[in-house]
């Protein structure tokens, strides 16, 4: 049987890596780690992966987060995607 619900396949809670693609900024960085930290008050933004594009126009940051349940990752998600210097949330 086909699984319909990729949460299904997470074991809350856990660490689950969030890639946040945007617009190169002074506060990019910033901006993404603290919406995070509204949501998960123990995450280190010192392990933060920053990498960017071959033009230098975007940059990519990959966010290890522990998250608690579907809820709390879901917020995350919709929170980051609705930020304008935010183009992508993987």
């Amino acid at each position: 049987m086909a699984n319909d619900n990729a949460y299904d396949l997470i074991d809350f809670p856990c660490h689950f890596p969030i890639k946040v693609i945007g617009e190169v900024s002074e506060n990019f960085t910033t901006i993404i780690i603290s919406i995070i930290q509204t949501h998960s008050k123990a995450f280190d933004a010192s392990a933060v992966e920053m990498k960017g594009s071959s033009q230098g126009k975007y940059i990519s940051l990959t966010c290890n987060v522990f998250v608690k349940s579907k809820d709390q990752l879901d917020k995350i998600y919709i929170d980051l995607s609705k930020h304008p210097l935010t183009k992508f949330v993987l």
